[in-house]
């Protein structure tokens, strides 16, 4: 009889999630129903926009709120162990939406994506460059942004999982790409590490606009915005006739009360843009955008940063570090 580790929701977070919020749950694994999987996880992806679904009552289309003493919901990388479903066959890889376990069971109703059978990228790729986070900065850039060459390309969260990757497709795409991030050390690691044109230190907020008019001389043609609050307020005012601002995530909002920008109608005044996306609804584009990315990869024009920790007991640390601004790139858990 296996025993699963899970890492259930303890507390709900105030504000921004400490370790505390989260505690360890050992169970005997059930027998398999008709057309589930038994998946075997060996990567948990840790991403800021899940803090969103923590908050009481705040489920929605994409997913529930999740409750007091369940396991908290997030993105696997998992082997199929055992199948009862004809979709799926023992020894298959798959990213799949599902909790932060060391076992998954799922009747493939859930959001489960195979990984190619020829894998040319280590397996902690597919939960971030390859995955849901760079998948993210490609559909972004791509779909959204069409960044022009000689264009400035702005990030927030440069250093995270999905702004380390934007600023790179930005600039493949011929784009100018600035980096705003945390502290002295991040930016300086974006500049070396991951050849941004210049960089924008967000906790000097005393002289922020100065720091992007420095930055972005000729002001902002795409916002690949990661962060939204008070830092897109002030982006804003930097936007060039015809900007797209890119929404992909608000980190700055997650679980903590915002005004949100007071100044939108620079929108307006601008002739802008401003468009949402979710990721996982191009999932029938995975392969393309992965092979484009790993393309990159290969080439050398996509250097790929990664925070990564090992063991299941590490998870609600390794996530609690995203708010804290300790990872640089993409923050994954090795079980």
């Amino acid at each position: 009889m296996t025993q699963n580790v899970s890492v259930v929701l303890a507390a709900r977070p105030n504000g921004k999630p400490r370790p505390s919020d989260f505690e360890l749950v050992e169970e005997t694994l059930p027998e398999l129903a008709a057309s589930e999987i038994l998946l075997k996880n060996h990567y948990v992806s840790l991403d800021a926009g899940f803090r969103n679904w923590m908050d009481e009552g705040s489920g929605d289309d994409v997913l529930p709120a999740m409750p007091l003493g369940a396991p908290v919901m997030g993105l696997v990388l998992g082997e199929v162990l055992a199948s009862r479903s004809p979709e799926f066959a023992p020894g298959e890889m798959v990213m799949a939406r599902l909790a932060w376990q060391q076992y998954s069971i799922t009747d493939a109703g859930d959001f489960l994506v195979r990984l190619p059978e020829k894998r040319e990228a280590p397996l902690s790729y597919y939960v971030g460059v390859l995955g849901d986070t760079g998948l993210s900065a490609y559909f972004g850039m791509t779909d959204i942004a069409k960044p022009r060459p000689g264009e400035t390309v702005l990030v927030s969260a440069a250093g995270g999982g999905v702004g380390s990757i934007a600023g790179q497709v930005g600039q493949i795409l011929g784009a100018r790409a600035v980096g705003i991030a945390g502290g002295p050390e991040k930016c300086a690691r974006l500049r070396t590490e991951l050849h941004y044109d210049d960089t924008v230190d967000y906790q000097r907020e005393a002289d922020l606009d100065s720091q992007l008019r420095s930055a972005c001389p000729d002001g902002v043609d795409v916002y690949f915005d990661n962060v939204g609050g008070a830092l897109l307020e002030n982006v804003l005012e930097h936007i060039n006739e015809g900007a797209r601002v890119v929404s992909c995530g608000a980190v700055a909002t997650y679980g903590q009360p915002s005004a949100g920008p007071t100044n939108l109608f620079q929108l307006v005044t601008k002739q802008a843009s401003m468009t949402g996306f979710l990721t996982h609804t191009r999932a029938d584009r995975y392969p393309e955008a992965r092979a484009q990315l790993q393309r990159w990869i290969n080439a050398g024009q996509i250097v790929v940063p990664e925070y990564c920790k090992d063991g299941i007991e590490q998870v609600g640390p390794a996530f609690c570090d995203l708010f804290a601004g300790n990872n640089f790139g993409k923050t994954v858990v090795r079980l």
